[in-house]
């Protein structure tokens, strides 16, 4: 089975754990390192100032033999308790002497150094008289003492004084400063941890927002996400209104085409009806052409549904053909009302797209437009000027001699499934099906009175993109 994925939450507290322990641990290390090496410099110096103290006190025979100092002026009462950790040694040519702390000790002699060299040496080991080892830190340092002529000739001594100092003292401060070092960062990491949880949550707390927030669209209480969000998922949040309004976009595209299939099934149905009352000898050739445009008409609206938009580059379709046949079959319906269509089209008009939406868009609007017209109807085509190369316009304007639409009806007649008059039979999407199409191809759609018939105009400007 595959492993889970850890969740944010978890990687970012992991993350910052791991970040914390290397902090803290680096820190903690090299405080504990400073901290050392300010306390062995603390004793090089005090050692140093032991020797200072005790060659203030030395004092050599005219032969080169020292004179042991007094044992009240030692620099600390240490050196007088033997095994007290505390040591001091002189180491000559001919000299030596040990402080009476030494008794018992088997001290590391010192080598003779040149005047004015110092060394720092340490930790040594050192065995006392029970067998015990113990640990100490040297202070060397070497002198020279000139005493007077002999034979014409200055005498010089040369010795070494150490100072000696047991680890005790120095390893219990570490421990001391390690157990207090550790303790705090210790309590600093739990708090830090503590912070950056919170912090964690809080900075997490939109992304379980969003959670819920989608959750409640999946259950379907809410319609979409809502736009209180962080700049940095404006982008996911968007994306995903998109996504539902596109998938809610494609339910409603796919129950629109059906009623529109059925919508434009209705006028070659209606043609066959009227052909079959009629039964004349051209029924055989009525009958096969309006199959064919139901053909016609099944197949653009399953491309429709399946379609986002027009296409961008799009052949010319020349207008006039296409709608002298819708208006041969519109005519032969409304037979009984003797509607006659005039024609203003220009030869030269045509529109940049699919074939069934031109026939859509002119069939729906001229077939609204004999619905209701008394006696005449008029179409009325010709292209839009344009400038440069880009390709020209077109409108479209539909005319009847009917009783036109009151300016407060407009709005409302153009919505789904909305009929002038209820009294009169239809389904109230063929408007709506214009007006889609127009939408589609980013075009006007504009309903007025017409000044020439008196009844409703509807004129469509469609202008490329390119």
């Amino acid at each position: 089975m595959a492993r889970r994925a850890l969740s944010l939450h978890a990687r970012q507290l992991l993350a910052a754990c791991l970040g914390l322990v290397a902090f803290l641990g680096f820190t903690g290390v090299a405080l504990d390192h400073a901290f050392r090496e300010a306390a062995l410099s603390n004793m090089r110096e005090r050692l140093q100032n032991h020797a200072y103290s005790y060659l203030s006190d030395f004092e050599f025979t005219r032969y080169g033999q020292l004179i042991e100092p007094p044992q009240n002026d030692a620099p600390d009462a240490r050196f007088l308790q033997p095994g007290s950790g505390l040591y001091a040694m002189v180491r000559g040519a001919a000299i030596e002497w040990n402080s009476p702390s030494v008794l018992g000790r088997s001290m590391p002699a010192p080598s003779l150094l040149a005047q004015g060299e110092q060394r720092f040496e340490g930790p040594l080991t050192i065995m006392d008289g029970s067998g015990l080892a113990h640990r100490l830190y040297r202070f060397s340092y070497g002198l020279a003492w000139e005493q007077g002529e002999t034979g014409g000739r200055s005498q010089v001594t040369r010795f070494t004084i150490a100072i000696f100092e047991d680890t005790k003292q120095l390893e219990l401060q570490i421990r001391v400063f390690r157990r207090a070092l550790w303790g705090y960062l210790g309590l600093a990491a739990g708090l830090l941890l503590l912070v950056q949880v919170l912090a964690l949550r809080w900075s997490l707390q939109p992304l379980r927002y969003l959670e819920r927030e989608l959750a409640r669209v999946q259950r379907g209480v809410s319609a979409r996400l809502s736009g209180r969000h962080p700049p940095e998922l404006e982008t996911i949040t968007t994306s995903i209104n998109a996504l539902i309004e596109s998938e809610n976009a494609n339910l409603d595209q796919s129950r629109n085409t059906l009623a529109d299939l059925a919508h434009s099934l209705k006028t070659p149905l209606a043609v066959l009806r009227a052909r079959l009352e009629a039964d004349d000898g051209q029924l055989r050739s009525e009958v096969a052409a309006q199959v064919q445009r139901m053909n016609e008409i099944v197949s653009y609206q399953l491309a429709r549904a399946a379609r986002g938009g027009h296409a961008l580059f799009a052949a010319p379709v020349p207008i006039e053909p296409r709608a002298e046949e819708i208006v041969a079959s519109l005519e032969k319906v409304y037979a009984g009302k003797g509607v006659l269509c005039e024609f203003e089209v220009d030869p030269d008009a045509c529109f940049y797209g699919e074939l069934g939406d031109l026939q859509e868009l002119i069939g729906n609007l001229l077939e609204n437009a004999f619905k209701w017209a008394g006696q005449r109807v008029l179409l009325t085509v010709r292209n839009l000027p344009t400038a440069g190369s880009r390709r020209p316009g077109v409108m479209l304007s539909v005319e009847d001699d009917g009783k036109g639409i009151a300016d407060v009806d407009i709005e409302r007649l153009l919505q789904r499934g909305v009929r002038g008059d209820e009294r009169v039979q239809g389904h109230g999407i063929g408007l709506a099906i214009v007006q889609d199409i127009v939408s589609a191809y980013r075009g006007e759609l504009v309903v007025d009175r017409s000044e020439e018939l008196g009844g409703a105009r509807f004129v469509v400007r469609l202008t490329p993109e390119l």
